[in-house]
């Protein structure tokens, strides 16, 4: 039996997060769930339900967070970026209710989720005065990047290329020669290193987000000195990865 609580942390109706608590009284580890859908308001935070389920039967305290998306009111540039870090301060304002611990806060996300989850552990070490951003109170102890748009700049390429609307140039309000300070702020690869031990799982048959982002970032996090891993899954495309009764999804909860 899994406990829902939903929590709102701001005021707008996608401000939410979304707790499940394991039926075991004592503290326990929070995984902080950020889902994907390229930043767009029509893709949801259900999309990680299946997942949060299954790590909540498994022990863990989930935090399934919404966020203000591309095309609501406040999302985009810097709204959606500064919910994800509401989202999870909030954690400090429910301690004393619920029984989780904090000092073993591991952050998962997939797809776009993935990019905010890795741009998130970033704010860890920030201490410039950066006023685009709130401040992350939460120690994050783990990232695991699931099929995650590591690198802003090569996503914008990817869709450029294909003749696609670009995701990245709607989340930044314009292009990488248009906005480049956004992209050196909010790009994963431009944010190395971040001093945080990092996890990179994806599938080789992603068409969303291919395999090279993540094989390219972990070469790069490697050379800067971080403490990362990768595991490619042949066989595997995006979204089977966030299937609890997938082969993928066994290696996630090894990485955990």
């Amino acid at each position: 039996m899994v406990n829902k609580s939903k929590i709102y942390y701001g005021e707008h109706e996608s401000q939410f997060c979304v707790l499940r608590m394991p039926e075991s009284s004592h503290s326990c580890p929070v995984i902080v769930l950020i889902h994907g859908g390229f930043w767009q308001a029509k893709y949801n935070l259900d999309e990680n339900n299946p997942i949060a389920d299954d790590l909540t039967q498994k022990g863990y305290a989930t935090w399934n967070i919404e966020y203000r998306r591309v095309g609501e009111d406040g999302g985009g540039w810097t709204g959606t970026f500064n919910d994800v870090i509401n989202a999870v301060n909030h954690l400090l304002k429910i301690d004393e209710s619920y029984p989780i611990d904090l000092s073993r806060v591991i952050v998962i996300g997939h797809s776009a989720g993935g990019h905010l989850a890795l741009w998130l552990a970033s704010r860890i070490k920030s201490t410039t005065n950066d006023s685009s951003f709130n401040q992350l109170s939460v120690s994050i102890q783990k990232v695991i990047s699931l099929a995650g748009v590591t690198d802003l700049v090569k996503m914008w390429n990817i869709h450029e290329q294909k003749k696609m609307k670009s995701h990245t140039a709607a989340l930044l309000e314009g292009s990488p020669e248009e906005v480049p300070k956004r992209y050196k702020l909010s790009s994963p690869a431009e944010l190395l290193p971040m001093n945080v031990e990092q996890v990179l799982i994806h599938g080789e048959l992603d068409r969303h987000v291919p395999v090279e982002l993540s094989k390219d970032y972990y070469k790069c996090a490697v050379e800067k000195g971080e403490n990362v891993k990768i595991v490619i899954l042949p066989d595997i495309d995006h979204f089977k990865i966030i299937e609890p009764t997938s082969s993928a999804w066994t290696s996630v909860i090894n990485t955990i």
